[in-house]
């Protein structure tokens, strides 16, 4: 499972230190903005399509339970199976059901961010369950051991040299090289031969069509189109806001999921599963199963201050363009979703007593949301949640669990000094008077910031002197 957030502070400070792991994010991310850039050069244009997005997300997340009811009815007409999971350990279940039911001891998996967040692999690992990774890049972390830095390109965090020497350590009959061809070529023998002896593939869901019962994967590898098509059952696992409500929604949206992800005008596979094998075709599963997970995205959706949060597309952009994450990285987090989008999904997902430190990942400076595609105002979001953490009381999961009683009492005086000006203004004559006395540190503000210098006078002292000078 991903781990909880009490070290964030530690975790990042550690990031910082970690001249070739901020080279490898700066050098990725510049890239990945530059590459956006290219395709959304006319403001307008991106206006134009991002408008449509997000009325598309908007629309879908408001009829978000008829909408689901609908999509169940013709996924079961279609001939696949819908599970629905309340929580990880009910989505961990049902899928371990359906494996031990076809007898089998290995599956295969294809990029899936919802089997990240309710821990999947580690799940079935402990039942004697092996698990192949399929992704190129979850198949490189999954050998070094490693969670993804990133929903997209989960392993953008690892240079090319880091991965030849993996390569070399696991792979010993095969020649050291950094050359990315042949290294890509060398994980691809491995898991074709998987693919061929594996009955069951899992894989990850972009958009479910209500009107048709059409599950949609993007992918740019071929992986997914392989877990899907070849062993006999596939069980694709995803949350519940994927839904759309017809087959025109997903075009705009699959443009602007391309273009913000990784700059591409299209991407190179885009698989549409909408039954199991018929009979007379030559390929696809005999089985398909979905497995519908909440895992608290029923609470956002209640929660109309938050609810705009299960818009999000996956697509990277706002974590690409985040100064916070470019510099600490996805692992500093500790959650499944990092950057801007995991900022705020987390903490409403989990609460904000485990999450709540993770709402200092970020400057408000604004990018993530100028870039979100389907215009969730994260920024906006994000100070929202600040305040609750801080409230004494929310509509969040655990509000006021960041509030120091020290720091209540400390804004009760000031409150009560700034309301009485007579009083006010003797005491700032006071720590004007007496100012080198006054604390030179103030933790943990100060640790990163210089303490600002207290003038000899004040501005209203000052402003009376050029008075009385003018006169």
């Amino acid at each position: 499972m991903v781990t909880k957030t009490v070290d964030f502070s530690a975790r990042a400070v550690e990031a910082l230190h970690n001249a070739r792991l901020r080279g490898s994010f700066r050098d990725a991310m510049d890239d990945l903005i530059r590459k956006r850039l290219d395709h959304f050069r006319d403001e307008t244009l991106f206006r134009e399509l991002s408008g449509e997005g997000a009325a598309i997300r908007a629309r879908a997340l408001s009829r978000l339970p008829e909408l689901l009811e609908q999509l169940e009815r013709k996924l079961v007409s279609n001939g696949i199976t819908v599970h629905w999971a309340e929580d990880a350990a009910q989505a961990n279940e049902t899928v371990l059901k359906i494996i031990r039911a076809h007898d089998s001891r290995r599956v295969i998996k294809g990029k899936s961010m919802v089997t990240e967040e309710i821990g999947l692999n580690d799940f079935l690992e402990t039942r004697n369950v092996e698990v192949l990774e399929s992704d190129l890049g979850e198949y490189i972390l999954q050998l070094l051991d490693e969670r993804p830095s990133h929903i997209v390109m989960p392993a953008i965090h690892k240079t090319k040299a880091q991965i030849a020497e993996l390569f070399a350590r696991k792979f010993p009959e095969i020649p050291y090289t950094e050359d990315v061809d042949t290294l890509t070529a060398t994980a691809r023998r491995v898991l074709r031969d998987a693919f061929r002896s594996t009955r069951i593939g899992i894989s990850g869901v972009n958009f479910m069509v209500a009107e048709t019962g059409t599950l949609c994967l993007v992918e740019n590898e071929g992986n997914g189109r392989m877990c899907t098509t070849i062993p006999d059952v596939h069980i694709a696992v995803t949350g519940i806001e994927k839904v759309v409500e017809k087959l025109a929604d997903v075009p705009p949206l699959l443009a602007l999921l391309t273009r913000s992800a990784t700059g591409q005008p299209i991407t190179t596979y885009f698989n549409m599963i909408s039954s199991p094998r018929r009979e007379g075709e030559k390929d696809g599963p005999k089985e398909v199963h979905l497995v519908l997970v909440d895992n608290g995205r029923s609470d956002i959706f209640a929660n109309p201050d938050f609810q705009e949060t299960l818009r999000c597309i996956r697509c990277g952009a706002c974590i690409n363009h985040c100064p916070v994450y470019t510099r600490i990285g996805g692992h500093s987090y500790g959650t499944t979703y990092p950057g801007p989008i995991g900022t705020v999904f987390a903490p409403l997902q989990d609460g904000l007593k485990e999450r709540g430190e993770l709402l200092s990942a970020s400057t408000l400076c604004n990018a993530c949301t100028e870039v979100c595609p389907v215009r969730i105002p994260l920024a906006g979001l994000i100070n929202r949640l600040r305040a609750e953490y801080a409230a004494p009381r929310g509509n969040v999961k655990d509000a006021g669990s960041g509030r120091s009683w020290k720091e209540a009492m400390a804004w009760k005086l000031w409150s009560a000094v700034y309301a009485r000006p007579r009083l006010y203004q003797r005491l700032l004559n006071w720590g004007l008077k007496h100012r080198d006395r006054l604390p030179r540190e103030l933790a943990p503000w100060s640790d990163s910031r210089a303490m600002p210098v207290i003038a000899e006078k004040s501005l209203h002292q000052l402003v009376r002197e050029k008075s009385e000078a003018d006169q």
